[in-house]
């Protein structure tokens, strides 16, 4: 099972990352049917497929490297609802019965994510269903971490150790995952909306950008349209879109900040305090970056990776402090001192 999650938790990392490199190759519709493409189970690329693809599909003429990209993604996808699956099932062995109701709940998402897959391509990319979509990835790397973490440790219990004193910041962890998970959906709400790019200077943007302020562009269903991809708002919700990201992202700094800081002070939590400070500051430096540079590729698909990495990290830090709170340390060999 410990290997399963680790492979599970590697292959849903690979996933998110080859769904950022999706959206931003503009190849969320690289296939415009599901599960397959063009009516093929991989991307047509001979010129008998594109004659079959395009009496299939009239109105969307192939492009083989977004086909591609797409389908992969979708593979890559399928692989790792297999492999919950068999997660799933091992649990139903006796050993590890205690784990059948999070590795079901892990298939259930998975079912629900495949879902929404569908719906971004058969509703042509609806903003909110993209969002959903990311949102979903996100969760599951999360548990999937938070899973593996748990079945790595031994079962040993010790003593709390006295070095360990009760973390003061319990609530600023959660509110701090609250701020994540609000960045990253806006972050998501950028990509939907083709709004990274509605602002081209820092530290503001397009000069007054508060009398351009426009709350329709956080309405849920947006715009109706035939299709969403390259979006449908008009500028000045574009520019309200990537201003919300830019100033949530100053107030996930400062939480972040905090928490790194009360980490810090834990000598059990102080590696991932480092870590929590360093992702931080490699994060707004990505954005910035991707401001600047006018968002190239490797670093967009970069800045998407480095959200992942903080909301690991603040799982990481969950589970790290819910083990000690219950008065069991699972890696003693990392602090000699304890067991002494």
């Amino acid at each position: 099972m410990h290997r399963l999650c680790l492979f599970a938790f590697t292959l849903t990392l690979i996933v998110v990352i080859l769904g950022a490199y999706t959206r931003l190759t503009d190849a969320g519709l690289g296939c415009p049917d599901w599960p397959g493409c063009y009516g093929f189970n991989y991307a047509p690329s001979s010129l008998s497929d594109h004659d079959a693809a395009a009496l299939r599909f009239p109105d969307s003429p192939v492009d083989f490297t977004k086909a591609r990209n797409e389908m992969v993604h979708r593979y890559a996808a399928g692989t790792l609802g297999v492999t919950i699956l068999l997660m799933a099932l091992w649990s139903l062995r006796h050993a590890h019965r205690h784990l059948r109701k999070v590795t079901w709940g892990l298939l259930a998402l998975v079912c629900g994510q495949a879902t929404l897959g569908m719906l971004t391509v058969t509703l042509n990319l609806l903003p909110l269903v993209v969002m959903g979509h990311l949102l979903g990835g996100f969760t599951l790397l999360a548990l999937l971490f938070w899973l593996w973490m748990n079945t790595r440790m031994p079962k040993t219990a010790y003593r709390e150790p006295a070095s360990f004193h009760g973390m003061r910041g319990s609530g600023l962890l959660a509110l701090a995952i609250l701020v994540l998970l609000i960045q990253i959906a806006l972050g998501g709400w950028t990509a939907a909306n083709y709004a990274a790019m509605a602002c081209v200077e820092l530290p503001v943007c397009q000069g007054d950008w508060l009398s351009q302020w426009q709350w329709s562009a956080f309405h849920p269903h947006g715009v109706p349209a035939d299709s969403y991809q390259y979006g449908v708002l008009s500028a000045p919700e574009r520019i309200t879109i990537h201003v919300a990201h830019r100033l949530w992202a100053m107030v996930t700094a400062l939480v972040l900040l905090s928490l790194a800081w009360q980490l810090w002070r834990q000598p059990l939590l102080r590696r991932w305090g480092v870590w929590l400070a360093l992702g931080l500051l490699l994060q707004l430096t990505l954005g910035v970056a991707n401001v600047v540079l006018h968002l190239p590729l490797l670093l967009a698909v970069a800045h998407n990776a480095g959200a992942a990495f903080l909301l690991l990290i603040l799982t990481g830090v969950a589970q790290r402090v819910w083990k000690i709170r219950e008065g069991v340390w699972l890696e003693a060999h990392y602090f000699p001192h304890v067991g002494a």
